[in-house]
């Protein structure tokens, strides 16, 4: 595999041409390089506190060449709301929330207005190659303030965040959980027809769109003390939004009544966002379903919304490898994963 820089770029690109990542190639997606963002200034870093960092390539599809130093360099506003998260993690639960508590709760807009309106996915047009649009512009065209979503990891993001310092939420989640919910996304969202045991397998060896998983969270981890990043969990989410909410009210400097909390807890609620057309993904995914050779199938975005659900599809011997996958990966951190 050769490795590929053009000059003045940020990034060298080099193509992933293994058998398990050829595998992995669908409708939606088809070949894949490694994004690693070259050797940076310390005036650059997102981290002030001197330690070394040294970014990790991102597997992403080819396409994303197209994009990459324009996402780079994509201008950033200070009252931008930043929505970060490996796939699968509640991103759009948490796209739903944020836009909410900014917009003193308009929950008219957000019930007549698609979340993906109101929340633009930066990437996605680098990502899928039948996107019609170009999303890193109508991000940037958006209205301020904009509330902006990716999935990208920290290195390949606006090196102007780091600088202007938005909002940043990030979302973390059990990487059992993300395993499962990723699988039937890729299945039926992207088109990928191979057996799930290959997709558990390059997740395993970080072959994924998106992949390294881990290193994902754990970048942002060492941002988590900023004024500005908020870093949040899928699984204390889950356990408790009600007692979640004050933190990112006040995130937002922004102060509702206990009886408006209640009111958005429900709104927010799996079973009220999986009703309700703004939120859940509908037209989104039948549209993605027909491009990807998914006609006909049934296939619904918000699918269960359960913590610890791995432990009704992954098979044993795959809980202990994802385990041992994710000591490993934590073995210098001082973070670890909730259950």
């Amino acid at each position: 595999m050769s490795e590929t820089t053009a000059r003045g770029e940020s990034f060298s690109y080099q193509p992933l041409d293994t058998e398990q990542a050829n595998a992995l190639g669908c409708p939606a997606a088809q070949t894949f390089v490694k994004v690693k963002l070259k050797q940076i200034a310390a005036s650059e870093s997102p981290f002030a506190d001197g330690q070394p960092w040294e970014p990790k390539p991102c597997v992403l599809p080819q396409k994303y060449q197209q994009f990459a130093e324009r996402v780079r360099n994509f201008p950033v506003y200070d009252d931008d709301v930043w929505i970060i998260t490996f796939p699968k993690c509640g991103t759009t639960w948490t796209q739903e929330m944020a836009w909410l508590i900014d917009h003193d709760l308009d929950f008219e807009t957000a019930i007549r207005e698609s979340i993906n309106t109101r929340s633009v996915y930066l990437e996605i047009s680098g990502i899928g190659k039948n996107i019609p649009i170009d999303s890193v512009a109508s991000a940037a065209n958006k209205t301020r303030p904009r509330h902006i979503k990716s999935h990208l990891p920290l290195a390949l993001l606006p090196k102007q965040l780091w600088t202007v310092k938005p909002k940043i939420i990030y979302v973390s989640r059990n990487p059992k959980d993300v395993a499962v919910s990723y699988w039937h996304h890729y299945q039926m969202i992207m088109g990928y027809r191979g057996p799930k045991e290959n997709f558990y397998e390059a997740l395993l060896d970080d072959q994924v769109i998106y992949c390294p998983q881990v290193q994902h969270v754990l970048d942002f981890w060492r941002l988590r003390d900023k004024e500005n990043v908020l870093f949040l969990t899928y699984e204390q989410m889950k356990r408790n939004l009600r007692e979640v909410l004050p933190t990112v009210c006040e995130f937002f400097g922004k102060r509702y009544s206990e009886q408006q909390l209640d009111i958005l807890t429900h709104h927010l609620s799996f079973d009220e966002m999986k009703k309700n057309p703004a939120t859940n993904n509908s037209d989104m995914t039948k549209r993605a379903m027909e491009m990807n050779g998914r006609k006909g199938d049934t296939f619904e975005f918000m699918r269960k919304g359960l913590v610890g659900d791995y432990k009704n599809e992954l098979s044993p011997e795959l809980i202990v490898r994802f385990d041992q996958y994710i000591e490993k990966e934590l073995k210098e951190s001082d973070f670890r994963f909730e259950q």
